[in-house]
């Protein structure tokens, strides 16, 4: 069945016009009776039925409500400096499926990729689009953003999480593997955990140093040595082992 994010607060009948109306009239090809799920701003999901359908919009009421929770308890944010390729675009996708709250580039020291203000733009419509895709097939309850920020604008956003973390690859040939949990046991629901990933290369001892400085901590992932596009999915995966599986 189809998922649709309305960007209003929930109601029980609701009119619906513009992609969304256009998707279902002409993309499914949806009449009076079919019915799709409905995911509000507010997070409130419902499966809800089509009672009016003309050229400008279509007019929906609840059937009943979608109670299951499907987000982890924590809001996690990943912050992945600018990698090759169309890489990051994996990164929203698949980070998106696994549970993640939002998303944020930033130009890495290391990053090979640079893009300028208006490839930027028209990327990040790219990339929220796929994250609206991702969210509508795994059924979330939340839509998650994708953002493009400075490193300086990074770090200043770094007060707005209660937790932030640095996957960092040093840490795990150390065999640090105690802070990812530590932080995982503090945090409450709806606490928010932000975690930033290097491009390929890695971070360099300067981008780590300012980000310890503004309070982040370094972690590490396990034994062996990501990829830019893996360490956000090991991630998102303990995360729901962590809080979901074993809960």
């Amino acid at each position: 069945m189809q998922r649709y994010f309305i960007d209003q607060a929930y109601q029980p009948s609701v009119e619906i016009s513009g992609e969304a109306h256009h998707h279902m009239s002409r993309v499914m090809r949806m009449t009076v009776d079919d019915q799709v799920f409905l995911v509000f701003n507010d997070q409130t999901a419902v499966k809800a039925k089509i009672v009016a359908i003309d050229n400008e919009q279509v007019t929906l009421e609840e059937v009943e409500k979608d109670d299951l929770q499907r987000e982890l308890p924590i809001d996690v944010t990943i912050a992945s400096g600018f990698p090759k390729g169309e890489k990051l675009e994996l990164i929203v996708q698949k980070g998106t499926e696994l549970g993640a709250h939002d998303f944020i580039a930033f130009p890495g020291e290391s990053s090979v990729a640079k893009w300028d203000a208006k490839k930027q733009q028209k990327k990040q419509q790219r990339l929220n689009k796929i994250a609206q895709e991702a969210a509508e097939q795994s059924h979330r309850q939340v839509l998650p953003t994708v953002n493009f920020a400075s490193e300086k604008e990074l770090i200043a956003h770094f007060t707005d999480y209660d937790a932030v973390l640095i996957a960092y690859e040093e840490s795990a040939k150390q065999g640090e593997q105690a802070q990812l949990v530590q932080t995982f046991q503090q945090l409450k629901a709806g606490q928010k955990l932000l975690v930033v990933f290097g491009p390929e290369g890695g971070l360099t001892p300067k981008e780590i140093e300012s980000f310890q400085t503004a309070g982040a901590k370094l972690c590490g992932l396990g034994p062996r040595i990501l990829r830019t596009e893996t360490a956000p999915f090991y991630l998102l995966s303990a995360a729901s082992f962590y809080y979901e599986l074993q809960h």
